[in-house]
C-alpha cells in the first residue's frame, strides 16, 4: 500500500507493505537483553489447584502472566514522567504516532576513562545537509548483532554527553530513538544530565518539553541505510512513564 506525506513543503511517498522493524524481541529466556538490574522478562501460566494456563502442560489455553520492567528488559519509549516529580504517563503524551525521521549512523567518542561518549561533533558529521525532521534516529557503532541479546547491567554502556543533547535540542529534536540502554551514564551520581535537558526539565515543569519522547534499545540492521524514513511509534496503553514499544521505519521516496 502507497501513500503520499509532505513534509517541509516537499512530497514523499512510501510503501507500507515495506516496514522495517527497530524493536527487540521480548523474549522468556535467560538469553536476552538486559539492562540496570532489572528482573527478567518472564512469562508464565496461570496456575491453580484446577487449572493450569498452557496447552503444553495440558492445559485447555494459554492463559499467562507476563512480568516486565519497561526500562530494563527491551526497546521502550518512555515520556518526560520518568525523571520529573510531576506525573506524565506515556499513553497521555505520545497521542500522534508518525513522524518524519532521520536515521543516522554514528561512531561514539572514547573518553581518557574507557567511557563511550556520542559527542556533538559526531552528530554534527552525521547530519550535515540532511533534511530536518522532529524524529531522529542513532545506530552507534560498533554495530554487533549481540545488542539484541547483551546484558548491560555494569558494563557502563555508551552515552551522550550534556553537549551533544544541547545540540539535538537546537534542532528541535522531539523524538529521539537510540541503540543504548540510556541516554546517561549508568552510574552518574543521579545526575541524568542528557536527560534533563533533551526535556529541558531543571525541576521547572514550565519550561520542560513535555510532549518529547525517548526510546532506548532499539537494534537498525547495517544493511539499514543512513537516510530518511517515515517512523512509527507503537506502544502499549500503559499508563506510566514508559512502555514497551515497537518502532517500525519506512523508506521516503
Amino acid at each position: 500500500m502507497q501513500i503520499q506525506i509532505e513534509h517541509n513543503d516537499k512530497t514523499y511517498t512510501a510503501n507500507l507493505n515495506h516496514g522495517i522493524d527497530l524493536s527487540i524481541p521480548l523474549v522468556n529466556d535467560p538469553n536476552q537483553v538486559n539492562c540496570f538490574w532489572a528482573p527478567l522478562f518472564e512469562i508464565s501460566p496461570v496456575r491453580t489447584e484446577q487449572f493450569t494456563g498452557s496447552i503444553e502442560e495440558g492445559g485447555l489455553v494459554n492463559f499467562k502472566n507476563v512480568r516486565i520492567n519497561p526500562h530494563g528488559n527491551g526497546t521502550h519509549t518512555e515520556c518526560i514522567g520518568h525523571i520529573s516529580k510531576e506525573v506524565y504517563n506515556i499513553n497521555q503524551v505520545l497521542k500522534t504516532f508518525h513522524f518524519p525521521a532521520q536515521l543516522v549512523t554514528v561512531i561514539p567518542q572514547k573518553l581518557e576513562n574507557g567511557d563511550r561518549v556520542i559527542g556533538m561533533q559526531p552528530l554534527k558529521i552525521a547530519l550535515e545537509g540532511m533534511e530536518s525532521c522532529p524524529a531522529l534516529i542513532i545506530r552507534s557503532t560498533p554495530n554487533e548483532i549481540s545488542k539484541k541479546k547483551q546484558v548491560y547491567s555494569g558494563t557502563n554502556p555508551c552515552y551522550f554527553s550534556k553537549e551533544a543533547m544541547e545540540y539535538l535540542v537546537k534542532l528541535d529534536i522531539q523524538h529521539l530513538l537510540v541503540d543504548i540502554p540510556s541516554l546517561d551514564r549508568e552510574e552518574d551520581g543521579g545526575k541524568l544530565e542528557a536527560h534533563n535537558t533533551f526535556w529541558n526539565y531543571w525541576k521547572d515543569i514550565s519550561q520542560a518539553r513535555t510532549n518529547c519522547t525517548v526510546t532506548e534499545l532499539i537494534y537498525v540492521e547495517d544493511s539499514v541505510k543512513d537516510g530518511m524514513y517515515l517512523l512509527n511509534i507503537q506502544i502499549a496503553s500503559f499508563e506510566m512513564d514508559a512502555s514497551p514499544s515497537k518502532p517500525v521505519i519506512y523508506p521516503l521516496n
